[in-house]
């Protein structure tokens, strides 16, 4: 008898691990021209919070794959446990998503507060407009 629930456990665990890793290098490789950015140029600040980023994201992600595993119904046929694996890869690919927003979400704001920093100071006004007869 073939023991769906292992086999569905070892194959969630594959490919929820797989992807984690594959999207955190590709965060890890692309964020750091934003990063670098945000933190008007200062590389070493950028690497490492992007260094620091990955970890977390690491902690998170395994951390709620392997939490998951407890929760839901565990599959007693091959049909359960596609369901099983759909259900588990799709909360990890919505966590993952998520995740990735707030923290775009949360650069974008520190970005704009960096451009901000760079910005020259305002000007005083050059001269004076006339108030139109019609107010009067």
């Amino acid at each position: 008898m073939v023991n769906y629930t292992v086999w569905a456990y070892g194959f969630y665990l594959a490919v929820s691990l797989g992807v984690t890793i594959w999207v955190a290098h590709t965060l890890h490789k692309s964020g750091r021209v934003f990063l670098v950015d945000s933190f008007l140029g200062n590389e070493a600040l950028a690497d490492s919070v992007n260094h620091l980023l990955v970890v977390g994201f690491y902690l998170i992600n395994i951390g709620y794959v392997t939490l998951a595993l407890k929760y839901g119904d565990k599959p007693n046929d091959l049909q359960q446990a596609v369901e099983f694996f759909s259900t588990k890869i799709g909360l990890v690919l919505l966590v993952l998503g998520v995740m990735h927003f707030f923290n775009m979400f949360v650069f974008a704001r520190m970005r704009r507060r960096g451009l901000l920093h760079r910005q020259p100071p305002p000007v005083a006004p050059s001269g004076q407009v006339a108030v139109s007869s019609w107010l009067e």
